[in-house]
């Protein structure tokens, strides 16, 4: 896995935390935590931090991803706002994740795996995805969705219909965008 992403989490915990929760999550997950953005590093070590990070706030391990997810958001908007100039909403964006951003990503940080999308556009109201990856991080997928509804104003409705951790092939999310209320 990247570095970047051990980055982010370490960004948004020392943000809502503190640098001294980032350094007792270290401890807690036995990870030695000095992570380079465009080194790459075992997926077990985020498994130990979030692994950690779930203890210690008692949620589960789906939840802390799914947060970290909507936190890293912004900070990617920031970073790289030319994936999200382009866009007037979150739908928009997020169908450009295969074609413009992963290609993007993967020259940004080569080597990089990055999970692979399929998209049902059939309906305006609602936007089928489906995720493949075998690090099986659905929850990070749903927590960035969720960030970028809110980085375009919107409210997000997202239903998780099939999941590769109850044993399917893909998850399949039904997702559904609206403006936000005034």
């Amino acid at each position: 896995m990247k570095g970047i992403i051990f980055n982010l989490l370490q960004e948004i915990v020392e943000a809502e935390y503190g640098e001294k929760a980032w350094d007792r999550m270290l401890e807690a997950a036995q990870v030695e935590g000095a992570y380079t953005s465009l080194g790459s590093y075992p997926d077990s070590d985020l498994g130990k931090l979030v692994g950690a990070a779930a203890g210690a706030l008692k949620q589960s391990p789906d939840d802390i991803v799914r947060w970290v997810g909507r936190k890293a958001l912004p900070l990617l908007a920031a970073k790289y706002p030319h994936f999200f100039r382009p866009h007037q909403s979150a739908r928009s964006f997020v169908l450009t994740l295969n074609q413009i951003i992963h290609p993007e990503v993967r020259k940004f940080y080569p080597g990089a795996n990055v999970p692979e999308f399929d998209f049902d556009v059939s309906s305006p109201e609602v936007l089928l995805m489906s995720y493949r990856s075998a690090r099986r991080l659905c929850s990070f997928a749903e927590g960035l969705v969720e960030g970028a509804a809110a980085h375009y104003g919107e409210q997000v409705a997202f239903e998780h219909l099939s999941c590769m951790k109850r044993g399917d092939a893909k998850c399949l999310f039904r997702i559904s965008f609206r403006k936000g209320e005034p």
